[in-house]
């Protein structure tokens, strides 16, 4: 059993201890630079890094979590009905889930957004805005054209901590017009000091059997 530790939301929820389950998943816990979480699904990413915002948001070290991603890979989310906030609902799912299981507690995502301990926001609206004392969290990067990746971490601010997750492989454009400018990124993010790229691999797939042993036919049946 994970043992407690620190809480967050004016004591409301408390965040569980959790340990690292492989070698690249222990390299990204004992960062303390920015991260490039990159590689294969089922390997934890968004959840390590959720789990890393939590823990420091809990230390004190910053103020929210600020998550980022399109909306939708092919920029259709006007067709989508509803508001702008329930068009862009589908899309928090998996952060609510990690935050159910981080905090076990049903409601504990929506606690931290009343709080204002998490927020959401698409690219569709990074334009003009500082993001301070801040993890930010860039998701499904791989589905961000490089544009996208450049005004997001160009709107970063003092006192933050940047982590994308991402891989390219398995990006959603589908041979439209606009293509994912990941690949381009991730060498000018190389060439500077200030983040660890962690590459995770078919050992790293945590999800379950099922998934580990399908990625690994899928890849060496050349898919």
């Amino acid at each position: 059993m994970a043992k407690k530790t620190s809480t967050l939301a004016g004591n409301q929820l408390t965040l569980k201890k959790i340990q690292p389950l492989t070698k690249n998943q222990e390299l990204a816990f004992d960062s303390n630079k920015n991260l490039v979480l990159h590689g294969l699904a089922g390997t934890g990413k968004t959840y390590i890094g959720c789990y890393l915002a939590f823990d420091g948001i809990s230390k004190k070290e910053y103020q929210k979590l600020v998550i980022i991603r399109s909306a939708v890979p092919t920029r259709d989310i006007g067709f989508l009905p509803g508001t702008a906030d329930e068009k862009s609902a589908v899309y928090e799912e998996p952060y609510k889930a990690a935050s159910i299981s981080l905090f076990d507690r049903g409601d504990a995502y929506d606690i931290l957004k009343q709080k204002f301990v998490v927020e959401f926001m698409t690219t569709s609206y990074i334009r003009g805005i500082t993001i301070d004392n801040a993890v930010i969290l860039i998701d499904e990067c791989q589905n961000m054209t490089f544009h996208e990746l450049d005004s997001i971490i160009t709107r970063v601010g003092i006192d933050c901590r940047i982590i994308f997750c991402g891989d390219f492989r398995q990006n959603d454009f589908g041979g439209k017009r606009e293509n994912s400018g990941l690949k381009e990124f991730l060498k000018i993010l190389e060439a500077t000091t200030h983040f660890d790229m962690i590459e995770f691999e078919i050992e790293d797939i945590v999800r379950s059997d099922l998934v580990k042993d399908y990625i690994i036919a899928k890849h060496e049946l050349g898919f």
